[in-house]
């Protein structure tokens, strides 16, 4: 899990570059196909991070949920995570 911490920690630092890059197209007048292309890629990659924490919450937190016998918090929880991702 600590792994997957310092790559999801290391994806948010490039991230952060991408939206600081991203703010200086718009302060310098580039062309806006060109921004809208990084905002796609920087939509894309914080996609990829909410996918791999919901599969760490997933197969992780709520199989230990229901382990110890928290199945209505756990059902809970999947429903959220459910709902999040549908927006």
């Amino acid at each position: 899990m600590q792994d997957n911490k310092q790559k999801l920690i290391r994806r948010l630092k490039i991230i952060e570059g991408q939206v600081r890059g991203l703010q200086n197209m718009l302060e310098n007048g580039i062309y806006c196909i060109n921004i809208i292309t990084q905002t796609s890629a920087i939509k894309q990659a914080l996609s990829t991070i909410e996918n791999k924490l919901m599969e760490g919450h997933l197969s992780h937190c709520l199989v230990n949920q229901i382990k110890k016998g928290q199945t209505d918090k756990a059902t809970k929880e999947i429903l959220k995570v459910y709902q999040l991702k549908r927006k």
